[in-house]
């Protein structure tokens, strides 16, 4: 076997999955700290040249426990890429009908390879097992990759559903019944 070959067939072995985690795991705890420090840098350097202040980080990172994203109505699932975490998406009922779909998060070091799909998917389906029939998301303008994975699976922009901070921009999506 080439080394080619054996490179490939080992890039071939790696495959994506997608579990529930519980909101306060240490995987679950060290993908929020990535995942809020990727975008809140990511704001203050296009806002204020700057990288976000570390007492702001921790501050927020404390603020945001996940307890939103705990069963009976939310679900925190994880990502994996082989037995490595990277990635997570979060889903809580907002209603009887209405999902909304929060922290969607792929690292850096494993995009491309097909994890926000594998999220969404999963995310969806934990919606629909919650009771949801629609899921609904926001982000911010400067987030293009999100923007464009949510129009690309689906997901239309609509009316603002809530005013928060950041929000600029909504999305939602009518879940179709898996059969």
């Amino acid at each position: 076997m080439t080394e080619a070959t054996a490179t490939e067939a080992c890039a071939v072995a790696v495959s994506w999955s997608v579990a529930p985690e519980p909101c306060d795991s240490p995987v679950a705890a060290a993908l929020w700290r990535a995942y809020y420090t990727e975008v809140s840098d990511r704001w203050y350097v296009l806002h204020e040249g700057r990288t976000t202040d570390p007492e702001e980080l921790e501050r927020e990172v404390a603020a945001e426990s996940g307890a939103d994203l705990a069963p009976p109505d939310g679900v925190l699932l994880v990502a994996r890429y082989g037995e490595e975490p990277v990635g997570t998406v979060g889903v809580r009922l907002l209603d009887a009908r209405t999902a909304e779909l929060k922290r969607v998060f792929v690292r850096e070091d494993a995009r491309g390879k097909g994890g926000a799909p594998a999220l969404l998917a999963a995310a969806e389906d934990a919606a629909r097992a919650l009771g949801a029939a629609r899921i609904i998301l926001d982000t911010r303008t400067d987030l293009v990759e999100a923007r464009a994975l949510y129009t690309r699976h689906g997901y239309e922009e609509i009316e603002p559903y809530e005013d928060r901070p950041y929000a600029e921009h909504w999305y939602g999506k009518e879940l179709a019944a898996r059969g």
